[in-house]
């Protein structure tokens, strides 16, 4: 049997990209003032008449009671709280919040654990690294160099005992006693203190709820061939890359099939909000725990308490290098309480014991000769957690906010990591923040920083500000922004209470914010799968493919998190492969997934293309998609790829996965 057969037929539509990724770029583009190439700068028509037509006052309908909805339908108003408020929605969805109305699916949605969300659980436990310790992560996936200098000397010691055994029982040696156990056990523990990426093989060790992943071992890196699988991805591979992969599936598998789909979106941006990078050295141990334990709990709670907790987290505080950050005098400091502890002891007769010195080493390195004051997490803390850039501070207020952290580290960060505060460390002298002195002393000193920042005005308007611009627009409407800054303000930070001055305000439900944002890869890859109903029995290649579209997951460097603008997401190279995704998993082309576009559409088997598209334009966009973008999809309908005809097969038979990856990779779908 050949292994270099593909596992499955990759579709050739090179044709189809090229109009549709005109029609994509141009429509997407247009509206938010992104420049195109020119050679696809051609009129786009539109049918916005009917789209900005104000509806009838909607206060006496049961399914929207209670909701200020008077510009959008009733399906367009659900439509509207599952693209926003969820990552899509799937068959079935619309529905079932006609049988119960709007607002009181949004008030389960508010009030998670009111949720039941079994079903998601157990496809979770598929994942064993979700629910393991940092320090548990780092004995089970060690650095590969680590690892591979422990794999060859344990083989060594294993064929010496074969040579002995083979030579006879008088030449075995002797069992190693408890000293050495002991030592080798120590050994085995410390195998992830080489903070260098390696890409020498791990050993590898059977997972035992692992689920399978065919294809482990070709060739390939994350983004370029998504149905290709990384060695270090794979299902029985105790290499760390194993364990953001996991995350990253993780987070797919929530996205798609949690019930609790608010609780999704919101850890979606606040893990963007407070960004860590995977792969800055040991956090690639240290996401599993933040993301669990200080971001998931938080996502509708009060203000302050997840920024207390993303700043004693040991992730954050390494990514950030805070926990280097020290007072640039602290080691004189030290050095000075040492010698007058020195002097304090004397012998019997009277004399100081002479100082212990050290033994000396030409050439020694010096210990901490680079610790010292660090800037970054104050600048972040300020700029992108709480106050913004145009939130009132300067240089010197940096500067300050350091000071205040001086001596927030980690203790043991390669072994068992979990905050801690070194007193040694910190700078005692009082400082000014803001106009305010700072002098609560030790660790008080970062910790009423925080409550300064998360009571701030400007931090109120920031964080409701980068709330309305994800769910509401790009530019979201000032007096909303207002409305929220003061709810933010009235209830203590209470993001729940925020979110619902944003969702209960007719600027959420205006027709200008209806479709007016544009999906991330993420966003994109989980709605398609939703509105497919598509079963996801392996969802690293859908995790791949967010990667090749352009947004890898946990894997953004700069502290700022991926961009919820559009201009960040629309250009040529990004829209073919939103589209190149579309008919893939519509076409069940994408491993370990798969789709059942005849039942979905209501049409097993058809011979009339056209149909065919009013079905899935119904199904994937309730039957509202422009003019321009009908006409274009139309004029595609007699192309063999679609009527998988042949020169010698009068019976033409509509392939309905490419109709419906189609219309998935329509503007209109790729809006929310």
């Amino acid at each position: 049997m050949s292994h270099n057969k593909p596992l499955h037929r990759q579709p050739k539509l090179f044709p189809l990209q090229s109009f549709l990724s005109a029609t994509l770029t141009l429509a997407l583009a247009f509206p938010f003032g992104i420049p195109v190439p020119a050679v696809l700068a051609q009129p786009a028509a539109r049918d916005s008449a009917a789209a900005s037509a104000p509806v009838k006052d909607k206060n006496h309908d049961p399914v929207l009671k209670g909701l200020p909805i008077t510009e959008l339908s009733e399906d367009e108003a659900i439509l509207h709280a599952l693209n926003r408020l969820a990552y899509g929605p799937r068959p079935g969805d619309v529905e079932h919040i006609k049988q119960t109305g709007l607002a009181k699916w949004i008030d389960e949605q508010l009030h998670p654990d009111s949720i039941d969300d079994h079903a998601l659980e157990a496809r979770l436990e598929a994942y064993p690294t979700l629910k393991m310790s940092s320090s548990k992560l780092i004995a089970e996936y060690p650095q590969p160099k680590k690892a591979l200098k422990r794999e060859q000397k344990q083989a060594r010691a294993a064929a010496r005992t074969e040579t002995a055994a083979a030579d006879g029982p008088e030449m075995q040696p002797k069992a190693r006693d408890a000293s050495e156990e002991a030592q080798a056990s120590e050994s085995a523990s410390k195998a992830a203190e080489d903070n260098a990426d390696s890409d020498a093989p791990a050993p590898m060790k059977e997972p035992e709820s692992n689920p399978p992943t065919r294809g482990a071992g070709k060739r390939g890196e994350l983004g370029v061939n998504p149905d290709s699988v990384p060695r270090a991805l794979s299902d029985d591979s105790r290499r760390p890359q194993r364990i953001v992969a996991e995350l990253a599936m993780a987070k797919v598998t929530r996205a798609i099939y949690s019930e609790r789909q608010l609780q999704q979106v919101m850890d979606d941006f606040w893990f963007n909000h407070f960004n860590v990078y995977a792969a800055k050295g040991a956090d690639k141990w240290l996401l599993t725990s933040y993301e669990r334990d200080v971001i998931q709990p938080h996502t509708l709670g009060k203000f302050k308490d997840l920024l207390e907790a993303t700043a004693k987290s040991p992730a954050m505080l390494f990514y950030l290098d805070n926990y280097l950050s020290a007072d640039p005098r602290a080691s004189q400091r030290l050095a000075e309480q040492r010698a007058m502890r020195q002097q304090m002891r004397y012998n019997r007769f009277g004399i100081p014991f002479p100082a212990r010195m050290p033994p000396t080493r030409p050439n020694a390195p010096k210990k901490n000769q680079e610790r010292g004051l660090n800037e970054n997490y104050g600048r972040e803390l300020m700029e992108l957690h709480t106050l913004g850039v145009e939130g009132g501070y300067t240089q010197k207020d940096v500067t300050e906010v350091a000071r205040c952290f001086t001596g927030w580290s980690i203790e043991r960060p390669r072994e068992d990591a979990h905050f801690r505060f070194v007193d040694q460390l910190h700078d005692p002298d009082p400082k000014v923040v803001l106009g305010k002195k700072i002098h609560a002393g030790g660790m008080s000193d970062g910790e009423e920083v925080l409550n300064l920042l998360a009571h701030h005005p400007s931090t109120a308007k920031f964080v409701s500000t980068e709330l309305a611009r994800r769910f509401v627009s790009d530019t979201p409407p000032p007096a909303l922004v207002a409305r929220m800054t003061q709810t933010f303000e009235s209830s203590d930070g209470d993001i729940r209470a925020v979110m619902h001055t944003m969702i209960y305000s007719p600027e959420f439900w205006s027709r200008e914010a209806y479709r007016a944002k544009i999906k991330t890869p993420f966003e994109l890859v989980v709605s398609a799968a939703r509105a497919l109903g598509t079963d996801v029995g392996t969802p690293l290649p859908l995790v791949m493919w967010t990667a090749r579209i352009g947004e890898p997951l946990y894997q953004c460097q700069p502290p700022t998190g991926y961009s919820d603008k559009a201009d960040a997401w629309v250009n040529t190279s990004a829209l073919l492969n939103r589209l190149n995704y579309s008919l893939a998993l519509a076409e069940n082309h994408v491993r370990g997934s798969r789709t059942e576009v005849g039942a979905l559409l209501g049409m097993e088997e058809t011979s009339d293309p056209k149909a065919a598209l009013d079905h899935a334009v119904q199904v994937f966009l309730d039957g509202q998609a422009a003019r321009s973008t009908v006409e274009t999809l139309q004029k595609q309908l007699d192309n063999p790829q679609v009527l998988e005809a042949r020169l010698d097969d009068p019976v033409k038979h509509v392939n309905l996965g490419i109709v419906a990856g189609l219309v998935l990779g329509s503007p209109e779908f790729q809006r929310r």
